[in-house]
């Protein structure tokens, strides 16, 4: 059973950096559009980042662009989001989420969810 799980949460200063992972199991998502999306409490999940499945080809947020990158390493059947320049607004519980639709763009249909991890950036 393919099963997503995401690791490196916690609690930041603004300004400071974390790096999610998103670990693969199950099957390989070497052929998959992964993504990362982020839902502040109160709010609807939203799109963060999204990589095409050989890492070519990215997609941001306009609220994240320039201080977050997403990676992914096939070998490892991981994905990465850098954070970088934190902010408050950063604060959420950060989804990953694979994707057998080759598109990028924010409402996609993805077919697999991981359980999520907590973001916290405090002023």
């Amino acid at each position: 059973q393919a099963r997503l799980v995401e690791s490196g949460g916690g609690l930041v200063q603004a300004g400071g950096s974390l790096r999610l992972s998103c670990a693969a199991s199950g099957q390989t998502f070497s052929n998959y559009t992964m993504g990362w999306f982020r839902q502040a409490p109160g709010k609807e999940r939203r799109f963060v980042a999204a990589i095409s499945w050989g890492g070519g080809s990215t997609n941001y947020a306009n609220s994240v662009k320039g201080r977050f990158t997403i990676s992914r390493d096939n070998a490892k059947n991981t994905v990465y989001l850098q954070m970088n320049s934190l902010i408050p607004e950063d604060t959420a519980v950060y989804y990953c989420a694979g994707s057998v639709v080759g598109c990028l763009v924010p409402g996609c249909d993805y077919n697999y969810w991981g359980p999520g991890t907590q973001v916290t950036v405090s002023s």
